[in-house]
């Protein structure tokens, strides 16, 4: 079967989701379908990953608040691209214009629209949602719905990588969710890679000694992901623990900003070996993540691999990786809730959770994901050829 994914949010400076997409050529290679991923580029370019594997980029503007991404704007050179193609199936990763754009398409492809974001959670309800409810602001943002609904006609599938977010979708109107969740890569993030001396090294970092907590959050640096809040929370505390947050995005400045005024905070840049940053994760006492916005939550899912706690919200994709006893949950963007919920951690005994969190380790791998997922698309397709056509890729 041929796959061809219209991935707007793919880029090679990008984070989960080009981790995500990587992953996934691989493994549509090894199942034994055809993966083209169609992402907005500086040029048009054909990017050869593999037997059946390719990256295809379409020229297009950078997205003005983040310049590391770019974003479709020519439907009829989207529409070009999906005809030369030749797609069985047509995958749409975003409910922004392009899935739109898909559902235009006059082509004959089974369609599916993955919602890797959330944008009611990460923008509406982070606005709004300390003035009102989150009904009220639906009902606000009733044009928003309108158009996901008339998505989901022009979609075979829409598919969610966690229940909160597909019952949302369900309760909006949408009659084609369904939840498929995602996974982690596999060998990579392990209880077993904990380093007492890189734990001890990063808290003499922080001016804190080997008995103090040590906390790490991974991601994007957006407004969205809340770390303005997760720092302030961090501050507050008299307590001897300490943050490493790792990533980039545009809100570095002003997060710097934020740190430098305790020592106990740092930043450091986005960590792009897999490897080292699985190293990280493991020899911390816990992950703490402050979206709620969360789709999936690669990095508590990998967090969990680590045999680390978490400190999330109760809202989003995070909560479902919590395991109890190792972590807690606090009320969604409430830093005095957030600030609880460490103290609480920390007067548990992360020694103790950290050992039961290891004694959960084991997750759902991103192969799994993609399994299923495939599967899923095959039942839509059921004509569809299993092997790879080098033919039609021009790789014969």
């Amino acid at each position: 079967m041929r796959i061809v994914d219209v991935c707007p949010f793919y880029a090679p400076a990008g984070g989960g989701v080009r981790t995500y997409i990587d992953a996934k050529l691989k493994a549509a290679a090894r199942i034994g379908h055809e993966l083209i991923i169609i992402a907005p580029g500086e040029r048009e370019e054909i990017i050869r990953r593999g037997e059946g594997a390719v990256i295809a980029t379409i020229p297009a503007p950078c997205l003005p608040l983040d310049r590391r991404y770019r974003y479709f704007n020519d439907e009829k050179a989207l529409h070009r691209a999906l005809d030369s193609w030749s797609a069985d199936h047509v995958e749409a990763s975003s409910p922004w214009s392009s899935a739109a754009m898909v559902g235009r398409w006059q082509g004959s492809a089974t369609r599916s629209l993955v919602m890797h974001c959330d944008p009611l959670a990460a923008y509406a309800y982070r606005w709004f949602g300390g003035i009102t409810t989150t009904q009220a602001i639906d009902r606000l943002f009733g044009c928003f719905w309108s158009h996901l609904r008339r998505l989901d006609r022009t979609f075979d599938l829409v598919v969610c990588a966690n229940s909160q977010l597909a019952q949302r979708l369900r309760h909006g109107g949408l009659g084609k969710v369904e939840t498929i969740a995602m996974g982690v890569e596999q060998g990579i993030f392990a209880s077993s890679l904990r380093s007492p001396a890189l734990r001890a090294e990063s808290l003499r970092s922080l001016g804190l000694g080997p008995d103090a907590t040590l906390l790490i959050g991974v991601g994007r640096l957006a407004a969205e992901k809340r770390w303005d809040m997760v720092i302030r929370a961090i501050c507050k505390t008299d307590l001897p623990l300490g943050l490493l947050l790792v990533g980039d995005g545009p809100r570095r400045r002003q997060l710097e900003a934020l740190a430098n005024r305790d020592r106990r905070v740092r930043l450091l840049s986005h960590v792009a070996d897999r490897n080292d940053l699985a190293r990280r994760l493991a020899s911390a006492d816990a992950l703490v993540h402050g979206c709620e916005a969360e789709t999936f939550c690669m990095v508590a899912v990998e967090a969990r691999a680590s045999g680390l706690p978490l400190i999330v919200p109760d809202r989003g994709a995070a909560i479902d990786q919590l395991v109890r006893g190792a972590g807690t949950a606090y009320a969604a963007g409430s830093e005095r809730a957030l600030e609880a919920a460490i103290l609480r951690f920390v007067e548990d005994g992360p020694e103790m959770q950290r050992m039961r969190a290891t004694h959960h380790s084991q997750v759902r791998t991103i192969d799994q994901h993609f399994q299923q997922l495939f599967a899923r698309y095959a039942q839509l397709n059921p004509e569809a050829e299993s092997e790879p056509d080098k033919t039609r890729l021009g790789l014969a």
